[in-house]
């Protein structure tokens, strides 16, 4: 037996040939999601851990795993001296870090921000936690005034900036020309992941970011040798200043390297997802496949039964043809995935996240786990057709009688029909109020629902393919009849080919609709909360320089400049037990507010907000009158609460004034200004005059209404771009399914090809055949895609209520071009089928046996 199926399998390369290469691309995409993530976390933690000391000194109420405070408390030069003083430490050193100064590259437009940060520091040769090499300067020197810095190498070469040149900057102080004297990197050169790294002088930095007082924002403490970070962390706190705590650097680290996993892990869990679509819409292909090369065999098989074969050695025969098909899949398909791995390097690179630097990890864990994956899949895929085939009479399969009971046909109809409601009712439970993790039930049903549509396809499919088959007959005569039956001849096999299609089409459809709402929901979003006539606001994550509200009240037209400030702080009034937690707290202009955004308040009134007053988000749980403290850079402020806000996506936050704000010690800058002009005014006219003002301030964009909407939608079209490349595989696949399909129908059929030619059917006829009946699978595969991707695209965006996305738009046009692209699908994946067919000899076909 094992010999037959050797033959067997070198004896139908070519047919096996697109089932291996569904396994490739499935097997692929977990290789390269393993092999990315295993690179994204080997570059971050070599990073970490030479990215503290042995001893951190932070803030006792920092953020978790993250050196600067958010709230921009200081330890003095004196105190860092005290450090340095405590037994076992070899030296001590003050840090200074922030997030506020951006590069400007060669053609004066803003390097990076948008993604990785842009993180100035404190130049210092303290070395990292047990002495590795941190980051160091690698050509050029170190900053020795305020006109000098240090750049990152990857980040100069990107931005086209060369050592001894004079590079711009911009903060919020507003533009500044510095020269480029040294380049840094980390060890190895690893390269910094597509963060921007600026070292300064002390004295600068200290002037720059802590108004020149000689003070830092955490401290680094260096072990002496034989000196545990363990003790050195007791000795030193014992001499810290109040607000202050010691912590190892291992801890620091270990904080850090967390966060990251937890990133990680949604990347991952992202991209197995597409995995495991491209994996499921190809094992349709291989089902399809093994099917009918079981149908195609059925003679051979019977005779091997009359021989004396039994029913096991025929299902191990077609396993064993399986096996082999799989093993070179996964090995294919490991190696793609190293190159799919560079692939999706690439791709999150154009979003700032550069991995580059770091060569590409294989651990033996992921090679394993695709060789299984692909095994596993290709074995159970195959695993049905075998089991077939062995139940297969051998009478009736030398008279050919293969046809599949309609008895199993009506199970699996009953079956999708018992998943269909239980799909219903998991996505109507998910939707309840009140129930927790809703989106694991929605998507639980979502899941059940393509499995049920899957199960009951050869039913649902009948309808189509019957009125179909009319329309072939009625508008096309006997070629479009030909080819109508051919569709329906075997349900089955063609609602498999069209249900991988289906898969990829509900996805995508699904996405569509997301996207589509997401953008509305924006659209209605600043239609109603947003009342002023222009928006001015930043292209980086920090305030720009105070000035540009100044030139902007100046300009004729403008009747009201609103300010609009958002800053990290401490809430410290939290549940008992709990830390205190960081928050947002916006600042605003309190007299223009109500001119510049929808303030709908449920209780108080929008007058009492004064210094040292707010309004919360009604959501919050506060009541009128009550006090509630935060942790700033001045210490801990009370805000009293004189208004509770209705929900609104543009104020989720706590509200006080600027002026609060400012008085708290945060830094002077505006994250946001609202213009309202004069009734004659001009806004065209008052637009390009600011943007001329602000030229100078590559940070700095000004944006009408439908401008800013605009803006914000944008970045939800890169996001379902990318979705839709990623879905593109899965497609691919499917449309490899119909291919396949096609082509072993042609083979299954030569000898009936033959016949058609022998009575008359012309060459030209009998592509229109194939290509009519490859049109009918796909069209039937993009209806029941659309139809399920309508269903999932509602439920999603039911769900997505709570997350303020509230209007559900459908794309009728899209979905429409989809149907069009799946008629095109359908023609283009008869091409290949359909000219064999019409290259087949007539004699030599009708004597196929």
């Amino acid at each position: 037996m094992l010999k037959a199926a050797w033959k067997s399998l070198l004896g139908r390369k070519t047919r096996l040939v697109m089932s291996t290469f569904a396994i490739v691309l499935g097997v692929a995409f977990v290789v390269g999601t393993y092999v990315f993530t295993d690179t994204l976390n080997k570059s971050f933690v070599q990073i970490f851990s030479s990215s503290v000391g042995d001893v951190v000194v932070r803030p006792a109420q920092a953020d978790s795993g993250d050196d600067s405070t958010g709230t921009e408390e200081t330890i003095t030069a004196s105190e860092v001296a005290r450090l340095a003083e405590v037994e076992g430490a070899a030296r001590a050193d003050g840090r200074i870090r922030d997030f506020g100064v951006f590069v400007l590259d060669k053609n004066n437009k803003v390097y990076g921000g948008q993604g990785p940060p842009t993180i100035s520091l404190n130049y210092s040769d303290a070395p990292a936690a047990h002495g590795v090499r941190g980051l160091e300067i690698v050509e050029g020197r170190a900053p020795r005034t305020a006109k000098e810095v240090v750049l990152d190498r990857s980040t100069a070469a990107k931005a086209g900036l060369y050592r001894g040149s004079e590079i711009n900057l911009v903060s919020t102080k507003g533009l500044m020309t510095v020269r480029l004297v040294g380049l840094a990197d980390y060890p190895e050169g690893n390269g910094s992941n597509g963060a921007t790294i600026l070292m300064w002088s002390t004295a600068a930095a200290q002037k720059m970011f802590h108004e020149g007082k000689d003070v830092y924002g955490t401290a680094w403490v260096t072990a002496e040798d034989g000196v545990t970070q363990a003790q050195l962390r007791d000795r030193v706190a014992k001499v810290l200043p109040t607000g202050f705590e010691a912590v190892t650097g291992d801890k620091v680290a270990d904080e850090q390297a967390s966060r990251l996993l937890q990133v990680i892990d949604v990347i991952t869990l992202v991209l197995l997802v597409f995995a495991a679509i491209s994996l499921v819409v190809g094992s349709f292909l291989i089902v399809n496949t093994f099917s009918m090369l079981v149908a195609q065999r059925s003679r051979e098989l019977a005779l091997l039964r009359a021989l004396g074969a039994s029913r096991r050695q025929v299902t191990r025969s077609v396993l064993f043809e399986a096996f082999v098909v799989g093993l070179i899949g996964s090995a294919l398909g490991v190696a793609a995935g190293a190159v799919l791995a560079m692939a999706i390097r690439a791709l999150f690179a154009q979003f700032g996240l550069d991995l580059s630097g770091t060569p590409l990890q294989f651990q033996p864990r992921t090679i394993g786990l695709g060789m299984l994956i692909g095994l596993v899949v290709t074995m159970l895929a195959a695993w049905f057709p075998a089991r077939r085939s062995a139940k297969i009479p051998p009478v009736a399969a030398l008279r050919d009688d293969v046809a599949l009971p309609m008895g199993s046909i009506a199970f699996r109809f009953a079956a999708g029909m018992v998943l269909a409601a239980g799909s219903g009712w998991l996505i109507w439970h998910g939707l309840s109020d009140g129930v927790s993790s809703p989106a694991n039930w929605v998507g639980g049903g979502l899941l059940l629902a393509l499995i049920a549509i899957v199960l009951a396809a050869p039913v649902l499919a009948w309808p189509f393919l019957f009125v179909a088959k009319t329309l072939y007959a009625g508008t096309l005569g006997a070629v479009g009849r030909l080819a109508g039956e051919n569709a329906l001849r075997n349900p089955r096999r063609t609602a498999a080919t069209a249900s991988a299609l289906m898969i990829g089409l509900a996805l995508v459809t699904s996405m569509a609709i997301t996207g589509s709402s997401a953008t509305a929901s924006v659209d209605k979003t600043v239609e109603e909360s947003f009342l002023g006539d222009l928006v001015v606001t930043s292209l980086v994550p920090s305030p720009f320089p105070p000035s540009v509200a100044r030139k902007a009240a100046r300009i004729p037209g403008v009747g009201e400049v609103t300010r609009l400030w958002s800053r990290r702080a401490l809430l410290i009034d939290v549940p008992k037990g709990a830390d205190p937690e960081q928050v947002r707290l916006n600042g605003a202009d309190a007299e223009g507010l109500s001119k510049a955004l929808k303030v709908e308040l449920v209780e108080g009134r929008l007058a009492d907000l004064v210094d040292g007053t707010m309004l919360v988000p009604k959501s919050e749980g506060r009541k009128l009158g009550e006090k509630v403290r935060y942790r700033t850079p001045n210490g801990v402020i009370s805000l009293r609460v004189v208004g509770l806000m209705a929900e609104n996506p543009a104020l989720d936050n706590p509200v006080t004034t600027v002026a609060t704000l400012r008085k708290a010690g945060y830094e002077r800058g505006d994250d946001a200004l609202f213009l309202s002009l004069r009734g004659d005014a001009d806004g065209f006219a008052v637009q390009r005059e600011l943007q001329r003002q602000v030229k100078d301030l590559p940070t700095v964009s000004v944006f009408n209404q439908q401008e800013f909407a605009n803006e914000q939608r944008a970045q939800i079209d890169r996001l379902v771009l990318m979705i839709y490349a990623l879905l593109g595989l899965a497609l691919v696949v499917a449309v490899l399914g119909v291919v396949n399909t096609l082509s072993l129908s042609v083979v299954e059929r030569t000898k009936e090809i033959g016949l058609l030619r022998a009575v008359g059917l012309a060459r030209p006829q009998l592509r229109r055949m194939v290509a009519l009946e490859a049109i009918a699978i796909s069209l039937l595969g993009g209806l029941l895609g659309v139809v399920a991707g309508i269903g999932g695209g509602y439920a999603l965006m039911t769900l997505a209520k709570a997350e303020g996305l509230e209007v559900i738009a459908v794309p009728w046009g899209q979905l429409a071009l989809f149907l069009v692209a799946a008629a095109v699908i359908g023609v283009l994946a008869a091409a290949l089928p359909a000219r064999r067919a019409a290259r087949l000899d007539v004699l030599r076909a009708i004597a196929t046996e």
